[in-house]
């Protein structure tokens, strides 16, 4: 799950989508998605799981629009590649140990 919001913090107007990604699929699938107290949640539930979030707030709008649990449209790959490849750049260098 990749989740990518409009703002920083909690505030009015706050989107947010959760994007997954499995190996051999199509394309990545938008696996959640809200507005207001559902994108905080969204937000809280990567948080707690230490996933990487992104603010992308053109790129939230068109996600917005994409059904729950549909993979994104061929028109979107090269903008959620970028965040997918920012997120495993991220995810990579906190589970390097400071030895290495």
């Amino acid at each position: 799950m990749i989740p990518i919001n409009t703002r920083n913090g909690p505030r009015p107007g706050l989107k947010a989508v959760a994007l997954k990604y499995e190996m051999n699929s199509a394309a990545p699938r938008v696996t959640g998605q809200g507005e207001g107290y559902v994108a905080q949640a969204i937000l809280d539930k990567a948080a707690e799981m230490g996933i990487p979030t992104k603010v992308e707030p053109e790129l939230v709008e068109f996600l917005m629009q994409v059904k729950l649990n549909d993979v994104i449209p061929p028109a979107l790959y090269a903008a959620v590649a970028e965040v997918l490849a920012w997120a495993y750049k991220v995810d990579q260098s906190v589970q390097k140990s400071p030895d290495e």
